[in-house]
């Protein structure tokens, strides 16, 4: 399993796996076939289907265009074998003739693999892939989860979560204050600076969750918009975890250093589905965007209150099941309906989650390795239109 760094990724919205990702390939590809008279990327799948609305073509052509000319191809009704989200790159000479060839997939939070890859091209660095198997040692050596990401990190992966925590902060913060529509052509309006002003009016219990949902509604809309975020574990899914813990950090004074390890352990439990299912909403639906990052959040949330191993992972658990089926179905294949109001749902639901696994002692019927693989086998179940092709559920509703 690899660093969580690879799952925190920085950069710009509104998609990891159709602009992150797309955008990687092409500077992969450029540097491997430079000088070419002119290339030619053909989308597949998914990221054929939302790819306009996702910012694909303008991610790719950013890359590429400056080098030489560029056609994009779009064929949403091809779906190659191993991952919905495929791309085939071409490097042609001045008579048109490919000379170089590569396809590429993304896989979900930004990250990209070749042909005939199963992973990202990075190093495994925890020996221990199964909550089940992390939460046993964390119980038997008395520690916790993130001291078991210290223990098998670099050093430095503590000032790179410390950037993280920034880009997050000022992402809320930019959020909150802005007012608008956002751009994509469905006139929808920015709601987080509404339901920041409003929660002030309300008793304690209530304001708190009305600044829940503006702090992810903050985070969503700057994703939406294009403004730097940290792919937690995607861009679609970006404003849950930001959102619980700038809640949390404010409201309870939790300092930088718990946040922090509040950060490594969320991305332990990212990290955990990441490897052994997929947060691709392409592959598996929204269960593996906002579902992971509810289950990440809550893992956060409940590590911050002072649970016990057995309650962390339980409060996740609780996070991921119960978004078990989710799908992935963007009005127009924007990142704005249904997703930007499921991340203010979410993070809402990771504090509930949180507080239910609080009041038991931790024990429960069903583990979270075993909901991570329910949510692996639910996903492949689902039909294509439900995954990130905008051609079923709420997508076709108008």
């Amino acid at each position: 399993m690899q660093s969580i760094i690879h799952l925190y990724k920085i950069g710009l919205g509104p998609s990891s796996s159709h602009t992150m990702g797309p955008r990687q390939a092409a500077l992969e590809f450029l540097a491997e076939a430079p000088g070419a008279a002119a290339y030619t990327v053909t989308l597949y799948g998914s990221l054929a289907a939302t790819g306009r609305g996702h910012l694909t073509d303008r991610a790719i052509l950013d890359v590429m265009q400056p080098e030489a000319p560029t056609d994009i191809v779009w064929e949403p009704d091809i779906f190659l074998p191993f991952h919905p989200n495929g791309m085939k790159f071409e490097a042609k000479d001045a008579e048109g003739n490919a000379v170089k060839t590569m396809t590429y997939y993304s896989i979900g939070g930004g990250d990209i693999v070749r042909e005939g890859m199963t992973k990202p091209a990075a190093d495994d660095i925890y020996p221990l892939t199964k909550i089940s198997q992390i939460q046993k040692w964390c119980e038997e050596s008395g520690r916790s989860y993130w001291e078991y990401v210290d223990q098998h990190e670099d050093p430095s992966v503590w000032e790179y979560l410390r950037h993280v925590w920034s880009v997050m902060k000022s992402a809320v913060e930019r959020g909150i204050e802005a007012e608008g529509v956002l751009p994509g052509g469905l006139g929808v309006r920015r709601k987080a600076v509404s339901y920041y002003v409003h929660a002030s009016g309300y008793n304690s219990s209530l304001k708190s969750r009305g600044l829940v949902y503006a702090y992810a509604l903050a985070v969503s809309e700057e994703n939406a918009s294009g403004g730097e975020i940290v792919t937690a574990p995607t861009c679609g899914s970006c404003g849950v975890l930001p959102a619980v813990l700038y809640h949390l950090h404010t409201s309870k004074g939790f300092s930088e250093q718990r946040i922090l390890r509040a950060l490594a352990t969320a991305g332990l439990f990212g990290n955990v589905v990441k490897h052994n299912a997929s947060v691709s909403g392409a592959e598996v639906g929204c269960q593996g965007e906002v579902g992971v990052a509810c289950a990440m959040a809550a893992a956060a949330a409940s590590q911050l209150f002072g649970g016990t191993p057995a309650q962390i992972e339980y409060s996740a658990e609780m996070g991921l099941e119960h978004h078990l089926g989710l799908t992935c179905d963007p009005v127009c294949g924007l990142v704005q309906i249904p997703c930007i109001e499921r991340n203010a749902y979410a993070a809402a639901r990771a504090l509930d989650a949180n507080l239910y696994s609080a009041f038991s002692d931790g024990r429960h019927s069903v583990s979270f390795d075993r909901i991570v693989e329910v949510m692996k086998q639910t996903g492949h179940d689902l039909p294509s239109l439900y995954k990130e092709t905008s051609r079923g559920g709420l997508a076709v509703i108008q």
